[in-house]
């Protein structure tokens, strides 16, 4: 385990010489699942007390676990939301790794920490946000939604001084939220209250007020946030943000936005009136892993006002005190610790890939191949409308294509589903859409041509 060993410089020129072979395949290949039954039998037992040699570790990982690891990046990867990141995001990914940077504190990782925070602003200005905003990137939209809301619980119990300490919080949010909405609130012992949404799904303004009007006095008193999704995860419409901030505004509630997906479409000016009101936000996320080319695992978790999150989530511990010295309620944020931003303390510098491909291609390119997604999507939409055997769900309002193949039940569909990723085609996955079942596409790969869509659906078309 020397780190001048010869045979780790022997180690490494191997691995950088099998991940820049990644890097420059085009198209990557899908891969799929094996069983334990597989694996076990290709690969064995690996922890032993003398272990099995940095070669031929990195031989069972080429040959036989990552061809069992279906490629996210991959053009006819449609299902869940895919990922498609940028050749500089994967390389510089690796320099971060190499690098040995903690980034929980200025102190520590000023350099990085100037960085990730340029991405961020960039962020905030698409969002519309003041000066006073700022943030931090975290390990994903459940990390990010969890941490949004224990700043908008500690706002709403620092306001009402001490009176609600001890009072059980409430949350509003629809059933299109995502599903960690509800895991925060559970983490956090707090209740959600359902919005009812309209025929596509969405939180209407109109909605919310009328939930809050139905609720009795200590139910209000109990309620400490509003979320609001900007592009559903499972169908891709987004909520009616400037109505549900209205009535934010009102109650004098946090306001905020999961955006995991669909926000990072606010740098794609042909569908960017769709977020109007989020700049009323009180705190937004959006993944760069999801639909912003950038690696895994990777959430902007974004304030209007960066001191709502370093309140809530600054730690302290005798040995901590050293990197409180510094910070002022005024003024802008740019020495602030990222630690102090979200639940979490150590953390890697996981924001620097976004920025570094950010500053690489610059912010027109992600503006064009933003626009290269919903092109194809529009295209994948009309496509559908020709097909006979083919029917629209809904219209999306981003990259998401819900539909049906007509005439199917729900193990044709999954029987489908199989084929298509055994023989390494596509991957797409059914889902359920008000009790049907119907298969949905997600597009945020700029690779990923109509041609790919329309061999799946050609792969529809024949007989099972």
């Amino acid at each position: 385990m020397h780190r001048h060993d010869p045979s780790i410089a022997r180690l490494a020129d191997h691995a950088l010489d099998y991940a820049l072979e990644r890097v420059r395949m085009d198209p990557v290949p899908l891969d799929a699942p094996k069983s334990y039954e597989e694996l076990h039998a290709a690969v064995g037992e690996t922890i032993t007390p003398d272990g099995i040699g940095g070669d031929k570790a990195l031989q069972l990982f080429v040959d036989v676990l990552a061809p069992a690891c279906i490629s996210v990046d991959h053009p006819r990867f449609f299902a869940f939301i895919p990922g498609a990141p940028t050749e500089a995001s994967v390389i510089f990914d690796m320099v971060v790794s190499a690098s040995s940077i903690y980034t929980g504190s200025w102190l520590e990782a000023s350099g990085a920490v100037y960085a990730e925070n340029q991405a961020l602003r960039w962020l905030a200005d698409l969002a519309g946000f003041p000066e006073s905003a700022g943030g931090v990137f975290v390990s994903g939209g459940t990390s990010g939604n969890l941490s949004g809301l224990i700043a908008a619980r500690h706002r709403w119990r620092t306001r009402t001084e001490g009176r609600h300490d001890r009072t059980r919080g409430a949350i509003l949010a629809s059933r299109s939220a995502h599903s960690s909405v509800v895991q925060a609130a559970r983490a956090m012992d707090a209740d959600v209250f359902d919005v009812p949404v309209d025929e596509r799904g969405r939180l209407l303004g109109s909605a919310l007020r009328s939930t809050i009007d139905a609720l009795s006095q200590d139910d209000r008193d109990r309620v400490f946030a509003v979320v609001a999704t900007g592009g559903t995860t499972n169908v891709g419409v987004i909520d009616d943000l400037r109505g549900v901030a209205d009535v934010c505004e009102r109650e004098g509630i946090w306001f905020h936005v999961d955006g995991a997906y669909g926000l990072a479409a606010l740098c794609a000016p042909s569908v960017r009136e769709l977020f109007v009101g989020i700049e009323r936000a009180d705190s937004f996320i959006v993944d760069p892993h999801k639909w912003l080319f950038g690696p895994f695992d990777c959430c902007a978790l974004v304030y209007r006002n960066v001191h709502d999150g370093r309140r809530a989530h600054t730690q302290h511990a005798e040995y901590l005190d050293v990197l409180h010295g510094g910070e002022s309620e005024s003024g802008p944020w740019l020495e602030m610790n990222p630690a102090d931003m979200a639940h979490h303390l150590s953390r890697r510098a996981r924001g620097l890939p976004v920025w570094f491909s950010l500053a690489t291609h610059g912010t027109r390119a992600y503006t064009d191949a933003m626009e290269m997604t919903l092109d194809v999507t529009r295209q994948a939409v009309d496509e559908v409308r020709r097909r006979p055997d083919l029917e629209l769900v809904l219209e999306s309002d981003l990259t998401v294509i819900v539909f049906r193949r007509l005439g199917w039940s729900s193990e044709q569909y999954a029987a489908w589903s199989d084929h298509e990723l055994a023989t390494g085609h596509s991957f797409v996955v059914p889902t359920t859409w008000r009790g049907e079942t119907v298969l949905r596409l997600c597009i945020v790969n700029p690779r990923t041509t109509i041609d790919d869509v329309r061999a799946v659906f050609d792969a529809l078309e024949q007989p099972t």
